[in-house]
């Protein structure tokens, strides 16, 4: 399905608003996963045949391919991403407070650079709606059979100062159905978010979430959940250690490589060049070497012993082994869903399978870090 995705569907998508195609999309997904015989069809095409078990962040990953964070953002399409093969999801960002975002048109698509570029701001339900559309969800369906996880975003009508009650807050009441939390202080979308990527900031956030995480373990008598931390293309060497060491330091369980760019592609084009002229964050295949640079930085400063998801412009099973063997232990994908279509996921395992069986490897976990390890 990925040939006939890429020659009858995405070319419509030209001739669409990008944030519709978006909702329609999911519209779909979300209609054909609702019944169990449209669901499994969509696993027939879909599931990948090859298990690559990656065991990181205290679950078994049936293999590194997951979904990033921004496309499911209302947790509205849980069955789908199951059903089309993903390891795990990520929904959200989610915020303390329901907010209805930037003003459209904020979404934008580079079809000749495979480029989306979005100043969504966080729009979403609020953690408090998102709550009750998982518990609806888990009463009428059960626990997934992947590992969801939750993407924490700051509300943009809370201060900084107040930040860390606000990530806090949503982790509290999601707790109970994310497996994996994600503190996003990267987004370029909410305005001075990235200024909470100082050490000061960002250890108060980590802390208040690591006592919610705590409170919640003990009331439950259930195991902490893992919190990473989502780190921006746009800083310095010097700043991504920083934040890397206070994301260690205050007892995070891994970074996230990377978040969207404020960098712009050159281009002649006019067309192109109206897009790259918008604001917000560019994600897609432009953002591809630079998201493996910070995953080769972090696996430096670390010594190998962090554990990095890899996303950023993985397009395609190649990408995907670069990032892998530049130091990611999972990898995660929101372009590619729109450039190749939902036939990327299977076309990504059955590549890496291909890689591992060139290099004589039993597993995934012997490719991570491998540009770090010599000929060996």
């Amino acid at each position: 399905m990925g040939l006939p995705y890429r020659l009858f569907i995405r070319p419509t998508l030209k001739f669409q608003d990008s944030e519709k195609a978006h909702h329609r999309s999911l519209y779909f997904l979300k209609k054909l996963s609702a019944f169990s015989v449209s669901r499994l069809a969509l696993s027939v095409l879909y599931q990948t045949k090859h298990d690559l078990p990656v065991e990181v962040f205290g679950h078994s990953y049936k293999h590194p391919f997951g979904l990033a964070a921004g496309m499911d953002k209302k947790a509205e399409v849980l069955l789908g991403w199951q059903a089309i093969g993903l390891s795990f999801a990520e929904i959200g960002g989610v915020t303390m407070l329901e907010q209805s975002g930037n003003p459209k048109p904020r979404m934008f698509r580079s079809d000749k650079h495979q480029a989306l570029i979005n100043r969504m701001g966080f729009n979403n339900p609020g953690s408090e709606k998102i709550s009750q559309t998982l518990d609806l969800h888990f009463k009428k369906h059960g626990p997934l059979n992947i590992p969801i996880w939750v993407n924490l975003g700051k509300s943009k009508l809370t201060d900084n100062s107040e930040a860390h009650t606000d990530y806090s807050t949503t982790m509290d009441r999601l707790w109970d159905y994310g497996d994996v939390f994600v503190i996003n202080v990267s987004s370029p979308n909410t305005p001075n978010l990235r200024d909470l990527q100082n050490q000061d900031d960002l250890s108060k956030i980590i802390a208040s979430c690591m006592k919610v995480n705590q409170d919640n373990c003990h009331s439950k008598n259930l195991p902490a959940k893992p919190i990473l931390v989502k780190v921006a293309p746009d800083m310095s060497h010097e700043q991504l250690e920083l934040i890397v060491k206070t994301a260690i330091d205050s007892g995070c369980s891994g970074i996230v490589a990377t978040n969207t760019t404020v960098s712009r592609v050159a281009t002649t084009d006019a067309k192109d060049a109206k897009t790259m002229a918008e604001n917000g964050g560019m994600s897609g295949l432009p953002l591809v070497d630079k998201s493996t640079e910070f995953i080769r930085l972090i696996y430096q400063i670390t010594d190998g012993k962090f554990p990095i998801v890899g996303v950023g412009g993985i397009m395609n099973a190649e990408h995907a082994w670069q990032k892998i063997t530049a130091g990611a232990s999972l990898l995660q994908a929101y372009s590619a869903f729109v450039f190749q279509g939902p036939s990327i996921s299977k076309d990504i395992v059955k590549g890496l399978k291909k890689k591992l069986r060139e290099h004589n490897f039993n597993s995934i976990e012997q490719a991570i870090g491998l540009d770090h390890k010599g000929d060996d």
